[in-house]
């Protein structure tokens, strides 16, 4: 017990030494709102998270650090993903870095602390290729329960704790509904609670929902994600494919399940108006911030 509260002290110490005191407080918020949910997974569990893009659509915003470090409130929205997947029992975090590696480490340095695990994989494909990519050059680390959540999106806890305590299946996709879907987003055919197929060119009459760019991967999920990535990056079009490309093929074996989040706060930062909508989420969350601790920021 002893040797526990004072690795807490040091920990602490290291926070206020890295952290500007309204980044620390952000933290504690989180930490001090989801203090009575226990963690879904207690032996732990991994997240890959992509990006290795600069987020071209965000430019100018993007001219000089990639799109994961923009800033949402007080943290940067890599920082805000990494919150929300340790609250939730995520002990080891996989970066894949590209655009601003050496500034997206420098981030990642301070989230570091005991009980978390962080490490990256480097793109150097990341201006030339698509994110299947990322997955396939990360693929070594498929080696146990999963998940991959995209880069630019934003999500609260209970999105993420909805997908761990969705039933057990293979992989599982994690989706939204809303009333129409436009050519940009990422829809999805789903049958019951089973995916039928995934992608941005299906019809109206298909589409019943969207991808949120969350996938939890258990089981044999793992190997059978990385033996399709090995066989779409040997052929011409594999550099320039999503991922998501993979699991529409895997769901025509029925081994991708869909769970829904309908209700629950997350985004895709994509566009500026994106950004602005992001903020306005997260400033629901720092809201939380006990007043004894808002004072002092």
């Amino acid at each position: 017990m002893i040797a526990e509260v004072w690795i807490e002290a040091q920990w602490t110490a290291v926070l206020c030494h890295r952290y500007r005191w309204t980044h620390l407080l952000a933290i504690i918020a989180r930490a001090l709102s989801t203090a009575a949910d226990p963690p879904r997974y207690e032996s732990g569990m991994k997240a890959l998270i992509l990006s290795a893009g600069q987020g071209s659509r965000l430019l100018p915003l993007t001219a000089d650090k990639p799109k994961c470090l923009l800033p949402i409130g007080p943290l940067s929205l890599i920082e805000w993903q990494i919150s929300e997947l340790t609250v939730c029992g995520v002990d080891e975090v996989v970066v894949v870095v590209g655009y601003g590696a050496d500034q997206v480490e420098a981030v990642l340095d301070r989230q570091r602390r005991p009980g978390l695990s962080i490490r990256t994989v480097f793109n150097p494909f990341f201006n030339v290729a698509d994110n299947l990519a990322s997955c396939w050059l990360a693929r070594h680390e498929m080696d146990r329960d999963f998940l991959i959540v995209n880069g630019d999106t934003l999500f609260e806890a209970d999105v993420l704790r909805t997908v761990l305590d969705s039933p057990d299946a293979p992989i599982t996709i994690t989706i939204d509904r809303k009333r129409a879907y436009d050519a940009d987003d990422m829809k999805v055919e789903v049958v019951g609670t089973r995916l039928a197929a995934v992608g941005k060119t299906l019809s109206a009459e298909q589409t019943n929902g969207e991808s949120i760019g969350m996938l939890l991967f258990r089981g044999r999920g793992p190997t059978l994600f990385a033996d399709m990535l090995d066989q779409f990056m040997h052929t011409p079009e594999g550099l320039k494919t999503w991922y998501l490309r993979v699991i529409d093929r895997l769901a025509k074996t029925g081994v991708v399940e869909a769970v829904s989040i309908e209700g629950k706060a997350w985004g895709e930062v994509d566009f500026l108006e994106d950004l602005e909508r992001a903020r306005q989420m997260v400033a629901s969350w720092t809201s939380e911030l006990p007043k004894s601790l808002a004072s002092s920021s």
